[in-house]
């Protein structure tokens, strides 16, 4: 849970300043205003601008936020006369001057000579969120490695054709997470550019499972000797990763596939389906040392490997029709976890930012702020605020825009 106590009264404005506050927001002033007097040094003056200031930043995400609540196509359509218009808050800037600060604005001005680094632009930003999420939150000890769901702009996937679909620009970029599977809470982000050279690249991620076991050793490097439980999914899971982890005290439960799984070193005749026929909830182990590989059979055959469970122990596995199947303990708790987190992207991943900048380094970047608003609202929920003024989701987005912007009234929509 939370590492600090706020207090009854603490705002939306408090909780979202623990990952982003005001020095990181001052940084971006400072770069943005570098970067725009190097834009106009180079292509000519521009009458129209002035310096941007702390108060216009916070206005100007402010916007950018209020997209991830009502799903504006465009975060311009906040000045238009059409269905997401939004009069209340277009009057705090005008829409040339949000304009000038979105042509404009940068997280760092200039690449200095020793940067090889391709998130350069961004990277100051990820660590200064990186160590706000580790301040703020202690995380349980049952963690999981994915990727999370981002809900891709709703109004546009509704009403295009496949035309338009084929044509939309792929991500650049692959983001996974490290995640409290008893919260929720974001513990850290791993962010893998497709540009990368050769075989570091997201397609070669995508094909070798060497490379996923590289993200999951970066998502996991704070985590050494802190007695953890990660549960992976097929991509990730291998023997290799496993004992490598289990030296640095972090134990481990993943679905197997022998498609998409490096099976190195496992037994073959584990890998290979039964030619007689099984009943529901019948399992084997093979065991070396405290890793148990265990073939399951529940309508067809499931693997698990794993250090943090005994095979021996028994769990159950709850359905709605059949009832409850029998298994093995690492089974049924791979289950629970795995579904704390469907249920997390359920409720979570419509409140990313909806606006879609062509620059990857800025994709990145409204997709961590929204993991930070999430966050911040975990933080929220189990705060004593929460017992004040208990607001649902889109209510703390609401508020926090209202906060960012310097709205007088801060009262939700219902």
């Amino acid at each position: 849970g939370p590492t600090r106590k706020m207090p009854p009264t603490a705002s939306a404005m408090d909780f979202f300043q623990l990952f982003v506050p005001d020095n990181v927001l001052k940084n971006m002033v400072v770069q943005t205003n570098m970067y725009a007097k190097k834009y106009q040094e180079r292509f000519g003056s521009d009458e129209a601008w002035i310096d941007v200031t702390l108060t216009e930043m916070k206005a100007f995400l402010g916007y950018m936020i209020s997209t991830s609540i009502h799903h504006c196509e465009s975060v311009l359509s906040i000045w238009s006369s059409g269905f997401y218009s939004n009069k209340s808050i277009a009057l705090i800037m005008t829409q040339s001057r949000f304009e000038k600060i979105l042509k404009y604005f940068h997280i760092v001005a200039f690449r200095s000579s020793q940067t090889t680094h391709s998130l350069y632009k961004i990277q100051p930003f990820l660590d200064s969120l990186q160590n706000g999420f580790d301040s703020a939150f202690r995380p349980s000890q049952a963690q999981v490695l994915h990727e999370p769901l981002i809900d891709e702009d709703p109004v546009f996937i509704a009403t295009c054709t496949e035309r338009e679909l084929r044509k939309r620009k792929k991500r650049k970029f692959s983001l996974w997470v490290r995640q409290c599977s008893s919260t929720g809470f974001i513990c850290q982000i791993y962010v893998h550019l497709k540009e990368g050279s050769g075989a570091d690249g997201l397609d070669a991620l995508k094909n070798k499972p060497q490379l996923h076991s590289m993200v999951a050793k970066s998502l996991c490097q704070n985590a050494s000797g802190k007695n953890y439980i990660i549960f992976t999914g097929p991509s990730i899971t291998s023997l290799n990763l496993f004992e490598e982890f289990e030296k640095q005290g972090i134990y481990c439960c993943g679905l197997l596939s022998t498609r998409k799984s490096d099976c190195t070193g496992l037994p073959p005749s584990m890998l290979n389906n039964s030619a007689t026929p099984q009943s529901r909830g019948h399992y084997r182990i093979r065991m070396k040392g405290n890793m148990s590989l265990i073939c399951w059979y529940n309508k067809g055959h499931f693997r698990f490997l794993t250090n943090a469970y005994s095979p021996v122990q028994q769990g159950v596995i709850i359905k709605r029709k059949s009832g409850e199947i029998p298994c093995p303990l690492a089974v049924e708790a791979f289950a629970a976890h795995l579904s704390y987190i469907c249920k997390y992207d359920d409720k979570y991943s419509k409140y990313f930012i909806s606006h879609k900048p062509n620059k990857t380094w800025q994709q990145v970047f409204w997709f961590a702020i929204s993991i930070a608003i999430n966050n911040a609202y975990i933080l929220y929920k189990m705060s004593e605020a929460y017992h004040v003024t208990r607001y649902s989701r889109a209510q703390f987005g609401e508020r926090l825009v209202k906060e960012l912007l310097g709205l007088e009234d801060t009262s939700p929509t219902h």
